[in-house]
């Protein structure tokens, strides 16, 4: 679960910010907004947000002062500055403060949540290392583990033959996508990807011996955009074309 931050005084500004984070943010992730320095302070010691957008020019303490503060008791949060100013001596303290992006005002929307995604990364990445490392200490499967594994199983399954992401089964069961592939991997002795190929290539077996379909429409039922590459993924897994599978196949129950 993420907690996010934005510091923004104008309401306009804030609006649009808050509309953008939305869209990237998990139901049980948290965004909390404020308007000024001393609020930021204060909401920071009470949620610990791991990400923080903030403004430079805000009421009663300016953003930069604020950041130092807050940098006391959350010296890992993954802080960026917004500013209408490009003065070279905010943007040299906030390096010093390790600020993730000085972003100028005004900013377009595509250029903000390429920021923000890249923050949220930044922080997926600095949560999973510790889950890792906790991990490799037991090969026990903890009964939550073994929750998620199954209940993405039953995900995966049911909706294979869609375009269907890492990212996306490891919000359905509510588990950082570093943390799912690491685990989903260690759990069925194969990759995310390899799994979801499988059963494509398991499902296009099936249909080849069922039906009279042609490979391109094969290749879209089994969730495969790009017929030829539906055909490259099927010689790799089965040794053989689809095509010589159906004869090979039809040879099989003809005796011959």
């Amino acid at each position: 679960m993420s907690v996010v931050l934005i510091v923004e005084d104008e309401l306009l500004e804030q609006d649009f910010l808050r509309s953008v984070v939305l869209d990237e943010l998990l139901p049980e992730d948290t965004l909390l907004t404020c308007e000024s320095g001393v609020e930021a302070i204060n909401l920071a010691k009470e949620h610990r947000p791991d990400i923080i957008i903030m403004d430079v020019r805000i009421p009663e303490l300016d953003g930069i002062s604020a950041i130092e503060e807050i940098r006391k008791f959350l010296p890992n949060a993954c802080i960026s500055v917004l500013s209408a100013y490009s003065d070279f001596s905010y943007a040299q303290k906030a390096v010093s403060l390790r600020v993730f992006e000085y972003l100028l005002k005004p900013i377009k929307p595509t250029d903000f949540k390429d920021v923000f995604c890249r923050m949220m990364g930044t922080v997926s990445t600095s949560e999973v290392q510790p889950e890792l490392k906790q991990e490799e200490k037991t090969t026990e499967v903890k009964p939550e583990r073994q929750y998620f594994i199954e209940e993405s199983l039953k995900f995966i399954k049911e909706h294979f033959r869609e375009r269907l992401t890492l990212e996306t089964v490891a919000s359905k069961v509510f588990v950082n996508p570093k943390y799912f592939s690491h685990v989903f991997k260690r759990e069925m002795g194969v990759a995310f990807t390899e799994y979801v190929i499988g059963l494509k290539i398991e499902y296009a077996c099936k249909l080849l011996e069922t039906t009279n379909y042609h490979a391109y429409r094969i290749s879209i039922e089994c969730g495969f955009s790009d017929p030829s590459y539906f055909n490259r993924v099927f010689c790799a897994q089965m040794n053989m074309t689809p095509q010589t599978y159906r004869k090979y196949v039809g040879s099989l129950k003809s005796g011959h």
